[in-house]
């Protein structure tokens, strides 16, 4: 015996939403740790002092300092080309993503940590193309200020800013 159609359409229209419906708990949880309601909008010192940090997120820092400082020249000049930016912003993303899976600031260095990080964003989107009216210089350029942000807010000894930003 053949099954008529919208037996089979109201079978679909069941799972879909028994899937919508188990599926909903999860995005209540994620939407939970969303960090921006409680985020602030300015990144300041931690009573005048600069914020504590730990191992991955110095490291982290490092390599990201280490990957904009040397190409600033090169974006100046107007020599690099967009592959190499998209590049660069990938290899900027992947630090940023190990920083935010391994470093543990207390709450409020975090929220601060979390201003440089949307900066930094920001201007790998611009290198890598995601934002259409922002050039690729210019990204760079704001994660080399965000890095040299971090630099005088979060307590790094050694750490050098970034020379020549502009």
């Amino acid at each position: 015996m053949k099954t008529p159609n919208w037996t089979l359409l109201s079978a679909a229209v069941a799972a879909a939403a028994m899937a919508a419906a188990l599926s909903a708990p999860a995005f209540a949880q994620t939407a939970a740790h969303d960090h921006s309601a409680a985020m602030p909008h300015k990144l300041t010192l931690n009573q005048g002092r600069k914020w504590a940090t730990d191992e991955p997120l110095r490291a982290g820092m490092g390599r990201i300092r280490g990957l904009v400082e040397p190409q600033l020249g090169a974006a100046h000049a107007g020599k690099l080309t967009p592959a190499q930016y998209r590049e660069l912003a990938t290899k900027v993303e992947a630090e940023v993503g190990g920083i935010v899976a391994n470093c543990k600031l207390e709450p409020k260095a975090d929220a601060m940590l979390h201003l440089v990080i949307a900066d930094i964003g920001a201007g790998t989107d611009a290198m890598a193309g995601k934002d259409a009216k922002a050039r690729p210089a210019l990204g760079l350029v704001k994660v080399a200020q965000a890095v040299n942000q971090y630099g005088s807010h979060f307590d790094h000894p050694g750490f050098k800013p970034i020379r020549n930003v502009h």
